[in-house]
């Protein structure tokens, strides 16, 4: 290779890593053609960050996610207007075995295991893109043993008889195992203790640092979420209202007053809630 063949090849890799892992533009999307769940939304998750998604139920957050997985698509979701891009490629509507395959996980609200399977069982589901198995090896879970080395002393154990807190782990360690490019969250907090809390979110940050996983979590747990994340969104009635780097955004009194609990302002609901209008057209 030439020097100059060197010199552009260099740059093309540069001008790829400067890209975001995902952005959205203006984005609209219509669930069975007529209702519609998102209004011009623009976002994006910048390589190797954490991204919060904040918002009440019915905000939208989960949506969105679904529409960057491809899910959506199977749920008679559309996005009618505006793009979503994937490494700089438009991949608007696509479904969710092409995202798989590009390298997006999506672990859904709930903590969605097969209980009548086993710990093990689980995992090696992990192993298999769009209905394809890609391979076999157990050596493909240590990953998941290295971030949870409880799971390898529950092996045999039917995932329904897993604890709350057991099930997230087993979740999380079955989407590594897809050694995922782009890792999307929803509701990871949800109906866990707040021990439990802490420690998934403490191995969410070691596995983004130390894999390179760029992640969006979508949860109502705005403080924790935005405790680890690199930068913040806040949904409202199926639009972005709000967004800063998450330090910042934590700063924000109407965050503090609404999310956060921890406002000194003195200020009423209503003057609180005028605050928030106004920033949002300045």
């Amino acid at each position: 290779m030439t020097a100059s063949e060197t010199a552009g090849s260099t740059t093309a890799t540069d001008a790829e890593e400067s890209l975001p892992v995902v952005e959205l533009d203006n984005v609209e999307i219509v669930y069975d053609r007529h209702f519609l769940a998102v209004q011009g939304i623009s976002m994006a998750a910048e390589r190797g960050d954490i991204v919060a998604l904040l918002g009440p139920n019915g905000a939208g957050k989960s949506t969105v996610l679904k529409m960057i997985s491809g899910i959506g698509r199977s749920e008679r979701g559309e996005v009618t207007r505006g793009s979503v891009f994937y490494n700089g490629d438009d991949v608007t509507n696509s479904g969710p075995n092409e995202m798989v395959d590009r390298g997006v996980t999506h672990i859904l609200e709930g903590r969605r295991v097969f209980e009548d399977l086993t710990v093990e069982e689980n995992l090696r589901c992990g192993l298999y893109r769009g209905g394809r198995r890609f391979r076999f090896d157990k050596e493909d879970y240590q990953i998941a043993f290295d971030y949870f080395p409880q799971l390898e002393e529950i092996l045999n154990l039917k995932a329904g008889y897993a604890s709350g807190g057991q099930q997230q782990m087993l979740v999380v360690a079955r989407a590594l195992i897809h050694r995922p490019e782009l890792l999307l969250l929803d509701e990871p907090s949800l109906g866990l203790a707040p021990k439990l809390v802490q420690d998934i979110f403490e191995t969410l940050v070691e596995i983004n640092r130390e894999e390179d996983i760029t992640m969006i979590i979508a949860d109502q747990n705005a403080k924790r979420t935005l405790e680890i994340a690199d930068y913040g969104y806040v949904m409202e009635n199926g639009q972005i209202e709000l967004n800063d780097p998450a330090d910042v955004l934590a700063e924000r009194e109407e965050i503090k007053e609404f999310y956060l609990g921890t406002s000194g302002d003195t200020s009423r609901y209503e003057d609180i809630r005028h605050y928030k209008i106004r920033k949002r057209w300045t």
